[in-house]
C-alpha cells in the first residue's frame, strides 16, 4: 500500500505586490491555518516517510508548519524547483520515480497542478478544488509507486481549514 498526501500551500500575502510570485510570503490567516491543519494531520496519526515541497516562499513555510505539528525534521524536507509551475505529467513521473522504502509521501504544492493531478489519480469523486491548506490524501494497492496508475487512487480524507472554522 502506497499513500500519497497531497497539500496546497497556504494562504499568501497579496500585500506588496511588486513581489514575485515566487517570494509571495504567508499572511496571518495562512500561517494560522497552515499551524491548523499540520495539527489535524497530526491527531489522524499522518506521518510521511517524506516530504517534497515547492521551493517558492508560501509552499516552503507551509511545509515547514506542517512539519512542525507532525514532529518531521524540517531538514529533511526535500525542496524540488520542478514542483513550481509545474505540470501533472511531471508531478506523476516523478511520484512513480519515488523510492519504494517510501510508504507515505507529502507534497506541497500549487493548483492548478494539485487538482489536475489528483483527478488523475482518483478512481472516482473528482476534487473540484483543494483549497489553501487543503490536505487530499490518497491511497493506492500497489507495492511499488510505478505501479501507481491513472484512475486508480483511492480518496483517503480531504481536510481543509473551514471544516473547523469555530466562528
Amino acid at each position: 500500500m502506497k499513500t500519497l498526501i497531497l497539500v496546497r500551500h497556504a494562504k499568501s500575502s497579496w500585500k506588496n505586490i511588486s513581489l514575485d510570485d515566487f517570494d509571495r510570503p504567508l499572511n496571518k490567516r495562512g500561517k494560522k491555518d497552515a499551524q491548523l491543519m499540520g495539527k489535524k494531520l497530526k491527531e489522524r496519526q499522518v506521518v510521511p516517510d517524506l516530504i517534497l515541497s515547492s521551493p517558492a516562499k508560501r509552499a516552503r513555510k507551509t511545509a515547514k508548519a506542517f512539519a512542525k505539528a507532525i514532529a518531521f525534521p524540517k531538514k529533511k524536507i526535500v525542496f524540488n524547483y520542478k514542483m513550481y509551475h509545474s505540470s501533472t505529467k511531471y508531478l506523476f513521473k516523478m511520484v512513480r520515480n519515488m523510492d519504494d522504502k517510501h510508504k507515505t509521501i507529502m507534497l506541497f504544492g500549487h493548483n492548478l497542478e494539485f487538482n489536475d493531478f489528483a483527478d488523475r489519480l482518483l478512481k472516482k469523486n473528482p476534487v473540484y478544488n483543494i483549497v489553501t491548506s487543503g490536505v487530499y490524501c490518497i491511497k493506492f494497492n500497489v507495492d511499488h509507486w510505478q505501479q501507481i496508475q491513472k484512475k486508480k487512487g483511492e480518496a483517503v480524507f480531504y481536510d481543509y481549514p473551514k471544516q473547523y472554522a469555530t466562528e
